[in-house]
């Protein structure tokens, strides 16, 4: 089985040596960040030659949600305004349509790349508190608003043939640290986290994908963040309903403590299905290889479902949603 690991890779090259380990460890998946990017065709090349090294249709992840967090950038790519921002901007009753269109736009780019798997929706609240980190890559203020938002883009992704990944359960918004920097605790009673922060999360739980948030809890698990808490992973399954496959943020972010083999084991170990290490360095990647292991069991069952949800984009007339985008979202 493929080891349950995602990894991301030193440069817009992939080193023999590089490769060798990648076919030996057998990461599920990779993830591509700006270091990795230069022109399209090398883009499709990376693309391949990873998908090569370990024989198989790996999945390969990208963070696209627009805004401050995109990766691709024109003239790979189209610029988008933050999300929290097209949301305030959109005509009157719109704005999940706007959504919509503009991740099924991000989707047909992705897919020419070779990009099959997008760390989007945000299903994060905006609130008074909210880090500037995250804040404008919220979809919205309430939960029902963030909640009808998420679905949007998630559904403009998947009908655009991109696996979206919900993130970050369950909720960083009422954080007030920046997560690759240090610890959140988030203090809220548990009573009012259920009604508002988990709630866009439990709405959208049948999501083939999601990703945890470093983030302590303290009306949950007082000791430890959600990534390496076994009771609030127990939560996120069995509270707030998330059945997909289960990645950790980030596992080098700054919001963790121990070394990254330490953390990758503490993941696996209370109830994370796969470790997301992005920063391409070889020693660590090698750490978290042995650390995280394999995937069995239920774990390899939703890894195998999470790919078994990957079709193919319906088929659409992309300069009519460009401009349908654009009577929704006037240019500034």
């Amino acid at each position: 089985m493929p080891g349950a690991a995602i990894f991301g890779c030193a440069g817009p090259v992939l080193g023999a040596a590089e490769a060798a380990f990648f076919r030996e460890a057998d990461p599920w998946g990779f993830i591509l960040f700006t270091r990795n990017i230069e022109r399209t065709a090398q883009v499709i090349r990376l693309t391949k030659d990873l998908r090569a090294c370990v024989g198989r249709d790996a999945a390969i992840l990208i963070d696209q949600e627009g805004g401050r967090v995109q990766r691709l950038r024109p003239p790979l790519a189209r610029d988008w305004p933050p999300p929290l921002d097209q949301v305030r901007a959109s005509a009157p009753g719109r704005a999940a349509r706007g959504l919509y269109l503009r991740y099924r736009i991000i989707a047909a780019e992705l897919r020419a790349l070779g990009i099959d798997v997008n760390c989007a929706p945000v299903a994060d609240i905006a609130g008074p508190g909210t880090h500037p980190f995250l804040r404008n890559r919220c979809l919205g203020e309430t939960a029902a608003e963030v909640a009808a938002h998420a679905r949007a883009v998630a559904r403009g992704l998947a009908d655009g043939g991109v696996l979206p990944v919900l993130k970050h359960a369950p909720g960083h918004g009422r954080a007030g640290t920046d997560s690759h920097k240090g610890l959140p605790r988030v203090t809220a009673p548990r009573a009012e986290l259920e009604a508002t922060d988990f709630a866009p999360f439990a709405a959208l739980a049948d999501l083939p994908v999601a990703m945890t948030a470093h983030v302590v809890y303290p009306a949950v698990d007082p000791d430890r963040p959600a990534t390496l808490s076994p009771v609030v992973i127990d939560l996120l399954r069995h509270g707030i309903g998330l059945s997909g496959l289960l990645l950790t943020d980030d596992i080098s972010m700054g919001a963790l403590s121990g070394t990254v083999a330490e953390r990758a084991a503490a993941a696996r170990a209370a109830g994370c299905d796969i470790v997301l290490h992005c920063n391409g360095d070889g020693a660590e990647m090698a750490a978290v290889a042995e650390a995280a292991g394999a995937l069995a069991g239920p774990a390899a069952a939703r890894a195998g479902a999470a790919l078994a949800a990957r079709r193919r984009p319906d088929a659409v007339d992309m300069a009519a949603l460009e401009a349908e985008f654009r009577a929704i979202l006037p240019p500034v």
